[in-house]
């Protein structure tokens, strides 16, 4: 019974924590960007640094039809979250990302990530890419099928995302 009653009070403290984060979104669309290199060579590829919240950058890959973001610190430190390891075929990030803030402090970022089918490059899934931001160490933590409530399951795994191991891509 002791067990129960611990159980529910760290229950409800860690809903009243997560219902405490607060979401900013921010464009990832190639005008809202600043351009850091392209070429048209090939498949063509792009850098661009796109603006971020707290201080907080995201850096848009592409190469080979294929997207993937990179999180910057406010002290520069560049995180890598290769999305396409997790996925081969061609993809491509949402026009807008969605930062989960406590007190105006990334915690974590939420992304659309639409991967084309292998076999009819004409059809796509659209998963959610939940990652923990911080200073020390940016990484996906969960990859969140589609589906209903989506959106509401990836705002609560990334609410949790700072206490949730690394994802890795197997």
């Amino acid at each position: 019974m002791k067990a129960l009653i611990i159980a529910v009070i760290v229950s409800c403290l860690a809903s009243i924590a997560a219902a405490q984060n607060k979401s900013v979104y921010t464009s990832t669309k190639a005008n809202a960007c600043r351009t850091i290199k392209a070429t048209s060579a090939g498949a063509g590829s792009y850098e661009g640094e796109c603006r971020g919240v707290g201080g907080y950058k995201l850096r848009l890959i592409e190469g080979d039809i294929r997207q993937t973001l990179d999180v910057i610190t406010p002290g520069k430190k560049r995180f890598e979250l290769n999305f396409w390891r997790f996925f081969g075929s061609f993809s491509l990030i949402g026009e807008k990302v969605e930062w989960r803030t406590k007190s105006g402090v990334p915690v974590a970022l939420i992304a659309r990530y639409i991967v084309s089918d292998p076999e009819d490059s004409r059809k796509s899934t659209s998963y959610l890419m939940v990652s923990r931001v911080g200073r020390n160490l940016s990484c996906v933590t969960d990859v969140v099928d589609p589906g209903p409530g989506q959106n509401k399951m990836a705002r609560r795994l990334a609410d949790t995302a700072s206490a949730r191991p690394c994802r890795s891509t197997d």
